[in-house]
């Protein structure tokens, strides 16, 4: 979608589908800017009739006939004191949605002057771009939605594009993390995973390497390993690099949970646990392969990145590991696995190890890694879990700027009794209780001192059962957001 500015008035607008943003109060002064347009005494009469106050959520749609536009549509953002950037961004979902059918040119004329105008308009944007995404690659008749081609953000100065340059690469980053979510388990496999990294590795100018089973079992990866010798399938230990021109000022390395499916090993997912959706359980490699591509092109200045993706496939053969089997981990860990069905953080202990390795100023890492916190949280914010304040801070900036919600949740170190083992250094898993805080423990003991580090738990938000706004439903690509503003920082 190309994406444009202006400071035209409304009436020397041209294009297909018109949205204006309107608040509570004053209908009827609001709708002066559309003098010109259309006849605003008839238009006020028809919002009265239709009871429409402005209300969030609140929408009024009018087609006209060989004319420009074609479609008129006013969107309620609500009470003008409440305003945020995420009414905005509710507002712009709600209108892209209902331009579905038109194709051609949107504006969009919203309150900016409420905001800070580079937040706002970026956030617009991505709103309309990302809330008409829709994954038809495996439909045998596939019908292409028609929807508008360019957008056009009313009101704002000419030299103002430069705040919108990102959104292009973003959203084309979460569209990607969406389409490897959304693949089915017999089409995104591990080496499919590792070659699309290796594509776009190549597209955006970054480094890479691809580690073989042999070459994983010479750097001593035995809890990864350990996972994928239940399946067919090679594993693929994945690591791209964004290296930056000029000087290196910090060093941060992205690390994703990779599992193409998990069928929870002997430990086999039954009842509830979905298992026919455990394809994507790849979500957090999913998002580090995304932020990657959007980070390739958007090429910040200062910041070497590592995005690494320890990628398998967690099955049942006569070769898989048993419960109750005792693994050493790259760092020498030895664990006892209690439960196969906890493996994600078993090739995170080797993929945290390696990034560790390289010495960056700060890990993060991303994972569907437990139905604990889908409990705690619910499936609109993720989990965070982390050893510095100041990363805190900054993750949690990065988030709340692109409208990704997370919420801080404890390091309660007494919580790690529970993984005691009597025959090894620690357990996979701990007590039921406290079960997303025991895995986040569990990972510490694969970080180096002095290495800040934070654990994303996106098992509730990596995919939608229902439209959600932004997010259509299926996969959403959360985390690429975050991860590309953190980086960028």
């Amino acid at each position: 979608m190309k994406i444009t500015v202006n400071q035209k008035s409304l009436s020397e607008w041209s294009g297909q589908v018109l949205v204006i943003g309107l608040v509570e109060g004053s209908i009827e002064n609001q709708l002066k800017n559309l003098d010109g347009i259309c006849d605003l005494k008839s238009l006020a009469l028809y919002a009265k009739a239709r009871d429409f106050s402005a209300k969030p959520g609140e929408i009024i749609k009018l087609d006209f006939l060989n004319s420009s536009p074609e479609k008129l549509i006013l969107i309620g953002l609500g009470k003008v004191e409440e305003l945020s950037i995420n009414n905005l961004r509710e507002g712009a979902c709600l209108a892209s949605r209902s331009s579905i059918g038109s194709t051609g040119k949107i504006g969009v004329f919203f309150p900016w002057e409420a905001f800070e105008l580079s937040v706002a308009a970026k956030a617009v944007a991505e709103s309309i771009r990302l809330s008409i995404f829709k994954d038809l690659r495996f439909n045998s008749d596939p019908k292409q939605q028609r929807s508008p081609q360019e957008l056009d953000l009313i009101g704002i100065p000419e030299d103002a594009i430069h705040f919108i340059s990102q959104v292009d690469p973003i959203c084309s980053g979460v569209e990607l993390a969406r389409e490897l979510v959304g693949a089915p388990p017999n089409d995104l496999t591990p080496s499919t995973l590792a070659n699309k990294a290796i594509e776009t590795a190549k597209e955006f100018n970054l480094d890479y390497k691809i580690l073989e089973r042999l070459d994983c079992e010479a750097q001593g990866m035995g809890a990864y390993l350990a996972v994928a010798k239940g399946s067919d399938l090679d594993p693929k230990f994945i690591h791209l690099t964004y290296k930056p021109k000029g000087a290196i000022k910090r060093r941060i390395a992205i690390v994703g949970k990779g599992l193409t499916f998990d069928s929870g090993g002997y430990n086999l997912k039954v009842g509830a646990s979905q298992i026919e959706m455990m394809k994507y359980d790849m979500g957090g490699s999913a998002s580090v392969i995304g932020a990657a591509r959007a980070i390739g092109e958007i090429a910040p200045i200062g910041t070497e990145i590592h995005f690494i993706v320890a990628s398998c496939e967690n099955m049942v053969n006569g070769s898989a590991v048993h419960p109750g089997d005792i693994v050493t981990a790259s760092n020498g860990k030895t664990i006892e696995i209690n439960n196969t069905d906890a493996e994600g953080r078993l090739t995170l202990a080797d993929a945290l190890v390696y990034a560790c390795k390289l010495k960056p100023d700060s890990i993060v890492d991303l994972a569907t890694l437990t139905g604990a916190c889908v409990i705690a949280l619910g499936e609109e914010i993720a989990g965070l879990w982390v050893n510095d304040d100041d990363l805190a801070n900054e993750l949690e900036k990065a988030s709340s700027s692109c409208g990704e919600k997370l919420w801080r949740m404890p390091l309660q170190k007494s919580y790690k009794e529970g993984l005691k083992s009597m025959l090894a250094d620690i357990k996979n898993t701990g007590p039921r209780a406290g079960g997303s805080i025991t895995a986040a423990l569990f990972l510490t003991e694969f970080i180096d001192d002095g290495i800040s580090w934070a654990h994303l738990d996106i098992a509730g938000t990596c995919w939608a059962d229902k439209d959600r706004g932004l997010d259509p439903a299926g996969a959403t690509g959360f985390g690429v957001r975050t991860l590309v503003s953190w980086a960028c920082q």
